[in-house]
């Protein structure tokens, strides 16, 4: 089994170039895919090291080859750890990395009551391109331009629109079966690298059919809009003639 057609759709209905991503919460270690590798820095004085700074630096490897990852793999990133549910908010309230961003200003404690989160605890979670999943993902990844967003929005308009974390978007699919559109946090920018021209949006796999017949006949209406548009904007280019 494969998702290729289903990619080919939504990138077409989406004008994107990157791969979608599939997201799993797996109750045991799968043989295959393979463990994500790499080597972890010193742990700082709190305990926190991981194989990259924060869970959503897996979302850039994983357009490009698929893994399966741990709890450890994801520890650096305190937020990233609770909103995955592999620590709960309380302890994830008392790393420095928390204390930073509620020191900077960036959220109050407040805010972590209303963040979504994976309530059951993962044994681990894989990561891959869509096209090759060989079974329906529990979260569709799509990292989408401005263009891409508008449609997505327009096709969704009962989606979630989130900021930071960026990451929870993935819970709220996974937790609510909702679709949910970020603008992204710069937490998560500034580990990721992701372009300031791109944000990303989450699809609950469940719903991945019915998601990209409501996508393909939102683009079909825009490019219709589009072309009347078009047509219309010409008058003013001929009354200059």
């Amino acid at each position: 089994m494969d998702f290729i057609d289903e990619v080919l759709r939504l990138k077409a209905a989406l004008r994107c170039t990157i791969e979608p991503i599939a997201i799993s919460f797996l109750s045991a270690v799968p043989p295959e895919p393979a463990a994500f590798s790499a080597e972890m820095p010193s742990a700082t004085p709190d305990g926190r090291t991981g194989s990259v700074s924060a869970g959503c630096v897996f979302w850039m490897h994983s357009v490009e080859r698929s893994f399966t990852t741990s709890k450890q793999d994801h520890a650096n990133c305190s937020v990233g750890s609770f909103t995955h549910g592999f620590i709960p908010l309380s302890q994830a309230a008392g790393h420095a990395d928390v204390a930073t961003l509620v020191g900077a200003g960036w959220v109050s404690e407040a805010d972590f009551g209303g963040i979504e989160h994976i309530k059951e605890e993962p044994t681990a979670i894989s990561y891959g391109p869509l096209a090759t999943s060989e079974a329906t993902p529990d979260v569709v990844l799509l990292r989408l331009n401005a263009m891409a967003a508008m449609i997505f929005r327009d096709a969704f308009p009962e989606a979630r629109v989130e900021g930071k974390p960026q990451c929870h978007i993935v819970a709220i699919a996974h937790e609510t079966k909702a679709f949910a559109l970020s603008f992204g946090c710069m937490l998560s920018r500034t580990r990721t690298k992701m372009s300031s021209n791109e944000m990303t949006a989450a699809i609950p796999g469940s719903r991945l059919g019915e998601a990209i017949e409501r996508l393909e006949t939102t683009a079909g209406i825009d490019r219709n809009v589009a072309a009347y548009a078009s047509l219309d904007s010409k008058r003013f280019t001929q009354d200059k003639e």
